[in-house]
């Protein structure tokens, strides 16, 4: 079936044509009678309306389908995007993913049966907003041997200044740990985050200040032991409850000439009662994912907990900086041995892209995506890091000692890493990490244990994260 637009057009040039050959017409008929005349010029005057008429009704007919079209939901697919969104952008789902491969190699005689390949991540992320307030988050993790729910939340953005965020989310604490999983400089985050706390269930406000110079975080939560995250299904991890806070500035964010746009500083603070059945921890990784310390099994948090982090970045240009310190306290008891430990560790990370893009907490966007055919080769970053953990030396002391001498009590990392950057969706890295074990006197770790010497791990990875 023909357009109805199409052949409305077509009358109207139609009509356009004879109007313009009508005075041709009537120059060649100069002998004509008046009343020829005046009919022939009667036809000029309606067929002129006719026209007008045909021109509106074209009018009419676009603006209607423009209108039509505004109604219909939009379909956004590119590199690193797919999103359904309503007609007037209120409302909005969008599908995003991340899968990581990785392989993890020892290269020394103690740790070499460890070597192996690893589906690190695989994660479906549902996001979006209704009603151009609400937004919600739902991602399952489907690496591992079940299946499970990292994030399920809503938040309610009321105002710039206060919002509420329902559900389970990320403990605001730590500044790597925030940071989203990939767009890390490392393969896996410092060691220093073995000592704050990962996702919890609870109630979150937060929001901006001073022209979003200032942010803030402050959530009530069921209470995580040190790097973990909520159980799953768990009402508690305790009887009682937690508080997190953070105040994280940007002065000079919004001034694109100055130097320090891209600085960032601030610190959180988090606390609660703990009576648990296990310590605050149940076990700290090394870069390469081996234990490093535990408690004794029979060691138990019975007391208040404390967390303070200090926290900074700084991006300018291609080069980026990440430095982040945290202690950790928590009264212990094991037995008759009653002690408050203090646990303390510091992380500083820097990057530089060596392609001339630019750097940024939210990860590297290369300018070119990998094509040989087309001469592009992406982004390149080279990173290094230094971290830290320091075990108190407390939780070796006594009859009942909080934890066993075959711990390590401070553990230093030591990483080099190159990330390409083949597109904004595909990223491949190559990590390699050194740690040094400090042990308590007596200790005695056995032969091919992890402690029996330095841990030196080659991580590579393959992520695909849109």
């Amino acid at each position: 079936m023909r357009n109805p637009v199409h052949t409305t057009r077509a009358a109207g040039l139609a009509a356009l044509a004879l109007l313009t050959a009508l005075p041709s017409s009537l120059t060649a008929q100069t002998n004509a009678a008046p009343d020829e005349i005046a009919a022939l010029r009667e036809q000029i005057r309606l067929l002129d309306q006719k026209l007008k008429a045909l021109e509106r009704n074209i009018e009419l007919k676009d603006e209607a389908a423009a209108a039509e079209a505004k109604k219909q939901p939009k379909l956004t697919v590119s590199d690193g995007r797919i999103e359904v969104a309503s007609a007037d952008g209120k409302n909005l789902l969008r599908l995003r993913g991340l899968v990581q491969a990785d392989s993890r190699w020892y290269l020394d005689d103690t740790n070499a049966t460890n070597d192996t390949f690893v589906l690190r991540r695989a994660r479906l992320i549902f996001q979006g907003k209704f009603s151009d307030i609400f937004d919600y988050v739902v991602q399952p993790e489907f690496a591992g041997s079940a299946v499970s729910i990292l994030d399920a939340n809503i938040n309610a953005r009321i105002a710039p200044a206060f919002n509420v965020r329902v559900g389970r989310f990320k403990t605001p604490i730590g500044l790597e740990q925030l940071q989203s999983d990939a767009n890390a400089f490392f393969n896996e985050r410092s060691i220093v985050t073995n000592l704050t706390p990962n996702r919890d269930v609870g109630v979150q406000f937060h929001g901006t200040f001073l022209d979003e110079a200032l942010s803030y975080q402050l959530a009530v939560l069921n209470g995580v032991p040190d790097a973990a995250n909520s159980a799953a299904g768990a009402a508690d991890f305790d009887s009682d409850k937690s508080v997190a806070l953070r105040l994280f500035a940007t002065p000079w964010a919004k001034d694109k000439d100055s130097a320090l746009q891209g600085l960032g500083f601030g610190v959180a603070i988090g606390t609660g009662n703990y009576d648990t059945v296990s310590g605050r921890a149940s076990r700290y990784r090394t870069d390469g994912q081996q234990t490093f310390f535990s408690y004794a099994g029979t060691t138990v948090a019975d007391g208040r907990g404390l967390t303070i982090s200090p926290q900074a970045y700084y991006y300018n240009g291609p080069l980026g900086i990440l430095a982040e310190y945290v202690a950790s306290s928590i009264e212990l008891t094991n037995g008759a041995n009653r002690r408050e430990i203090t646990n303390t560790g510091f992380n500083l990370s820097a990057g530089y892209v060596l392609t001339g893009e630019d750097a940024g907490y939210g990860g590297v966007k290369p300018k070119t995506s990998f094509s040989p055919a087309n001469g592009t080769w992406g982004a390149f970053e080279l990173v290094a890091r230094v971290a830290q953990v320091d075990i108190d030396d407390d939780v070796f002391l006594g009859p009942s000692a909080l934890a066993g001498l075959n711990n390590a009590t401070k553990t230093t990392s030591y990483g080099l890493g190159l990330n390409w950057y083949l597109s904004r969706t595909v990223r491949a890295n190559l990590n390699l990490f050194h740690n040094t074990f400090d042990l308590p006197a007596g200790a005695a770790p056995a032969a091919g244990s992890v402690l029996s010497d330095d841990e030196t791990a080659l991580i590579t990875r393959v992520q695909v994260s849109f």
